[in-house]
Formats: C-alpha cells, sequence, structure tokens
C-alpha cells in the first residue's frame, strides 16, 4: 500500500461563523485502506503537493500529527513560527492556519485523520475539542520520544498492512492510545493546565467558540451556562492563567488576525463578521490587542501583488 493514497483536496471552508474564505484543505481518502485516516511522512506530503501549496498559509479540515525525525527548520500555526528538530511533536487542529517551512529543510512522520476517526471515548473526545490545545512540544531524545516513536510506528505497521488486511478497529485504538499518552505530556506557557478549570471552562470553551463572532461579554457567556461572571473568571484563571473577558478578546482577536492576514475583505466587512459595529471600534480593539492597526498586520503578513 502505498504511503500517499490518500489525497487532500482543496475546498472553499466558511462553515463556521465569522471565519471567512480562508484557503483551506479537505480529507478525501476514496483510496487508502480505511476512511479518516492516513500515517505517511513530510517528504512524501511535499512530494504530492508539488505546487508550493504547504508553503502557502492554508487550513484544514482535519488533525495533523507530526514528530520530526530529521533535518530542523520551521512551522507556522495561527502566527506562532515553532523552530522544530529531532524530537519535536506538533499537534495541528482542524481550522488552525498554518505554514510549512522549506520541502527538504526535515522531514517528519505524519499522522493526518479526521475529527470521527479516533475510538469514541470519553476521554478521546475531550481531547478531540480542545482546538486551543497545545501545538508544539520540545521531546528532545528521551523516554517521552521513544514512546510517541513507537506508537506512531505501530499506527504505520498497521497502515501499510496488505490490502484487505488492515483494521479500522486496530487503527483507531492505537490512535486514541497515542492521543491519551500526547495528553498526558508536560504542559508550559499559556497551555500550563486547560483541565483545571473543570468542566466549567470546558463549557465555556465551546460556547465561546460557537458565539465569539456574536459577543464579547462575559456576562453574556455566563448567563447562557448558568455560572456567575466570577464563576467564568476562576475557571478561566485556573486553566490559562487569564481572566474571561481576555480569554474571550484572545479568540476575538486570532479570528481577525486570521482574517486580515488570509483573505482580502475589507476591514469594514471582517469588523462586522466579528461583530463590531463600526470599524473605528473594530480597529481600538484590534490595535490594543496586538499591537498594531488592522491595515499595518495585514501588509505585514501578506505579501505584495505581483
Amino acid at each position: 500500500m502505498s504511503e500517499v493514497a490518500v489525497p487532500m483536496r482543496e475546498v472553499a471552508d466558511s462553515t463556521r461563523s465569522g471565519d471567512g474564505p480562508i484557503p483551506g484543505f479537505g480529507f478525501n481518502p476514496p483510496t487508502a485502506p480505511v476512511s479518516g485516516c492516513e500515517v505517511t511522512d513530510l517528504a512524501a506530503l511535499h512530494g504530492r503537493m508539488r505546487d508550493g501549496t504547504l508553503q502557502r498559509v492554508h487550513r484544514v479540515g482535519f488533525h495533523t500529527v507530526a514528530l520530526i525525525t530529521e533535518g530542523s527548520g520551521e512551522h507556522t500555526v495561527d502566527f506562532v513560527t515553532h523552530p522544530c528538530r529531532p524530537g519535536t511533536l506538533l499537534w495541528i487542529r482542524p481550522d488552525q492556519v498554518q505554514r510549512f517551512g522549506s520541502p527538504r529543510a526535515m522531514n517528519s512522520t505524519l499522522l493526518l485523520f479526521t475529527p470521527a476517526f479516533p475510538a469514541h471515548l470519553a476521554s478521546t473526545a475531550r481531547l478531540l475539542d480542545e482546538w486551543y490545545g497545545p501545538v508544539c512540544r520540545q521531546l528532545g531524545t528521551g523516554r517521552d520520544y521513544a514512546t510517541v516513536s513507537t506508537l506512531l510506528s505501530q499506527l504505520r505497521a498497521e497502515f501499510t498492512r496488505p490490502p484487505g488486511t488492515v483494521s479500522a478497529d486496530i487503527l483507531q485504538l492505537e490512535l486514541a492510545t497515542l492521543l491519551l499518552h500526547i495528553d498526558r505530556l508536560p504542559r508550559r506557557g499559556a497551555h500550563a493546565d486547560l483541565h483545571a478549570g473543570g468542566e466549567i471552562y470546558a463549557r465555556f470553551r465551546a460556547d465561546l467558540e460557537r458565539s465569539y463572532a456574536t459577543t464579547r461579554r462575559a456576562e453574556d457567556y455566563a448567563f447562557r451556562l448558568g455560572y456567575t461572571v466570577k464563576t467564568l473568571t476562576r475557571a478561566c484563571l485556573a486553566a490559562t492563567g487569564q481572566p474571561v473577558k481576555h480569554v474571550i478578546d484572545a479568540r476575538v482577536a486570532l479570528q481577525a488576525q486570521r482574517l486580515l492576514a488570509h483573505t482580502d475583505e475589507p476591514v469594514a466587512v471582517i469588523a462586522r463578521r466579528l461583530g463590531f459595529s463600526e470599524p473605528t471600534n473594530f480597529g481600538k480593539f484590534f490595535t490594543r490587542h496586538i499591537g498594531a492597526t488592522p491595515g499595518d498586520f495585514r501588509r505585514t503578513h501578506q505579501p505584495p501583488t505581483p
């Protein structure tokens, strides 16, 4: 079975409120041994996407887990550039905006899967819902690297069995095992302990993802969820170190960055998409949170027109 059996196809992706026409790819595995999963490597992916698409900003509708095995380079996800070297583990989630580095700089074991593919366990469902989880971990060459590498090798061994002998059940269970192991790796920085906020934080983040383009008021989220603003703030502080209003504004600011950098929509249209009644209010909000005006940010992140 070829490692490149699962092609990706370009799609017009505008399923989420406020996302707009950011270039995207769907998952289309008609010739794969199972539907919804592929185990390959970065070199093979570059080989079948020779038009430079991967080096341009895009987003995908599926999960990507990559363990760097050779070379060094960079991978940019949601305006954060992560240095990569052997032992770097990346997890890019659906709808995150990303850009690959040079196709010759490094190689990695690459696992692509749709949100519906892993075994249906309560613990894996929670992980798959964490669109805001950590993107990059530096495992080095120690025990954690060996474990993740072994689990990926087991997935690849099953995926590349002779036609007709590949078990979707085994792949789903092996994938669930990998995700659960990744979940217990040490977390640092802004994602130090996302579980510390418990069910309250999880419910709030789910509601925020649905509603960030329609309200930025902490009181609205508290009312809908049946909590007080103080309770939401305690949950957000436990999980992120930031109060609830900062978490809300950060999500809106991230989407504003995505739309400014990766679409040609006028600033006034983006402002309306994100719930601002006046472009000037959006401009003040964006400048306060990002440190640049919307126009300056767009000029920095969009290449000049030839």
